[in-house]
């Protein structure tokens, strides 16, 4: 998977394609439509314990290479594999699993654009997920620290300003004027940093096209500066990374902690 974003025509040609690893991230739906459904061989990629650290108090932290290396590999995954990644809310958790995969030094890794949402949209066949016994795979972490951004750092940046923090947060949540959905956790903003929600860059559970990416980043001050982007928890930040890797070239980065580590750092 040469580009960042497939369509469900292309992965559909591909499905016999014995390289190709199809993840499903999706998240407990209330949906009956998506209930126990997906592609056809998809493997389920469980963001909240199996490829998260479940030591961290923080929601949705980066595992270690290791965790994420052996979870890999249960889940079939070879060094040769090509990923395509979708979730059943169209574009969510799967652009957090694409980065996740950048991080640990894996190229070859695609999102669905509109996940299983569009698939079905377009008359593609789903089938009832079961569980598949799998033959590990030899997947190897090549971790790309550049890529992850700590508390530290942002707070240095703060005053340096060297790099340009974006949060796809809510207006509201952003402005200190709606309540987070994290118990106890209040609302605001990370100082100097800019808001682009995450919504802005999508349309009908899609990505928009690029060049109406282009020109909500033409909006914002960034020039050539590297970006971190941040959100609540470190998931929808991915949405808007993969969107500006379409249209820019600066470096890019995820504040994994996001507001919840920043916010509870700074009211402690």
């Amino acid at each position: 998977m040469t580009e960042p974003l497939v369509s469900s025509s292309l992965l559909n040609n591909n499905l016999e394609d014995p390289d190709l690893i199809v993840l499903d991230a999706s998240p407990k739906t209330e949906k009956p439509d998506f209930e126990n459904i997906g592609i056809k061989g998809a493997r389920h990629f469980d963001l909240k314990y199996e490829f998260s650290d479940t030591a961290s108090e923080l929601p949705n932290t980066l595992p270690s290479p290791k965790q994420f290396e052996n979870s890999c590999r249960k889940l079939g995954i070879n060094n040769s594999s090509k990923i395509v990644v979708y979730d059943n809310l169209g574009i969510y958790i799967s652009p957090r699993v694409w980065w996740m995969f950048k991080v640990m030094g894996h190229q070859n890794i695609a999102v669905l654009n509109g996940g299983l949402p569009e698939w079905i949209s377009q008359g593609y066949e789903t089938v009832q997920q079961k569980e598949n016994n799998i033959k590990p795979g030899d997947f190897e972490s090549k971790f790309q620290p550049e890529m992850v951004k700590d508390y530290d750092f942002v707070l240095s940046n703060v005053i340096s300003q060297a790099s340009v923090l974006i949060d796809a947060r809510s207006p509201g949540r952003f402005n200190g004027i709606a309540p987070e959905p994290r118990e106890g956790l209040p609302s605001g903003n990370i100082p100097a940093s800019l808001n682009l929600p995450y919504t802005e860059v999508l349309e009908q559970g899609k990505y928009k096209s690029k060049k109406a990416l282009k020109a909500i980043f033409n909006k914002l001050d960034i020039n050539e500066k590297p970006l971190v982007f941040s959100c609540g928890s470190g998931v929808t930040a991915c949405i808007i990374l993969l969107a500006s890797e379409f249209v820019l070239m600066n470096d890019k980065s995820v504040y994994d902690g996001s507001w919840t580590e920043w916010a509870q750092i700074k009211n402690k």
